[in-house]
């Protein structure tokens, strides 16, 4: 649920301004799909006003916009990105969500050759810079208190002091695919550093 409020909150966040939106065009259940039975979601991103100017000028005006297909079997996800002007990129991210603190090794069940390429990127979610436009103190678990839970706010030390309590970690693989020659390291590399 609170999943589903986060990817709503953010739905409404894209779809202000001119060339931005989001359209919903399917959600609904899947039963013999990626991870077995869960929700199909499909939307298309209305994305010109969040793309650089360097990589805009390269695109026509009809070319802004990303579609997403997102298959969430709780536990597990999966969520492609496209462009369907751009049919040489793809964004995906696999996730699985487990009652640890980060423990596990190889969940994707990579080979060695992937595991060379891998870059791991553990997220503090306290200790992590955030830019100054993007900062909100309500959402600052330095600073936030639950009332219904007793916990928080959080320290530094945050992930040691919850050992042993409830925890849970979203382990996620994301793989950038822009085959476009003289372009493709530039692309792939931008979109792993804002991402």
């Amino acid at each position: 649920l609170s999943q589903q409020l986060s990817v709503q909150k953010k739905s409404r966040e894209e779809s202000s301004g001119e060339g931005s939106g989001v359209e919903i065009l399917a959600n609904r259940p899947y039963s013999d799909g990626p991870g077995g039975s869960g929700q199909y979601t499909h939307k298309i991103y209305h994305v010109g006003s969040h793309i650089p100017s360097w990589f805009r000028a390269l695109l026509p005006k009809a070319a802004l916009q990303v579609e997403e297909e997102s298959w969430n079997a709780y536990p597990y996800t999966r969520t492609r990105y496209t462009c369907p002007f751009v049919e040489k990129f793809s964004i995906e991210i696999e996730t699985y969500y487990r009652p640890d603190a980060g423990q596990q090794t190889n969940i994707f069940n990579l080979s060695a050759a992937e595991k060379r390429q891998r870059i791991l990127d553990t997220i503090d979610i306290v200790r992590d810079p955030i830019s100054p436009g993007e900062y909100k103190p309500e959402e600052d678990p330095k600073l936030y208190h639950s009332a219904k839970t007793g916990r928080g706010p959080l320290g530094d030390d945050w992930l040691e002091a919850a050992a042993g309590g409830p925890l849970m970690c979203a382990y996620k693989l994301c793989k950038v695919e822009f085959r476009y020659w003289g372009m493709q390291s530039k692309i792939e590399q931008f979109i792993h550093d804002v991402g």
